[in-house]
């Protein structure tokens, strides 16, 4: 259940910040970045993504390893 609550949550949040790209009132990178945490958790395309990321900008992955070590602990990449 939580599985799929986290799931249905990170993809309305992908909604959100691809919305919030072309709206000046969201701050869509916040909600695309929400979004991709909460994927990266139960899907592993999107978790290979995000450890790419962590790699190829070192400051980013700093701020990506704190907010996903609240959502999860089993979703730090290898």
């Amino acid at each position: 259940m939580a599985k799929i609550i986290r799931v249905i949550g990170g993809t309305m949040l992908i909604i959100l910040g691809v919305a919030g790209l072309v709206l000046p009132v969201l701050q869509g990178w916040l909600f695309l970045t929400m979004g991709f945490l909460l994927l990266s958790v139960d899907i592993p395309a999107v978790k290979r993504a995000v450890c790419w990321l962590e790699k190829r900008y070192p400051r980013l992955g700093k701020v990506l390893q704190r907010a996903r070590s609240l959502l999860s602990q089993e979703a730090k990449c290898p």
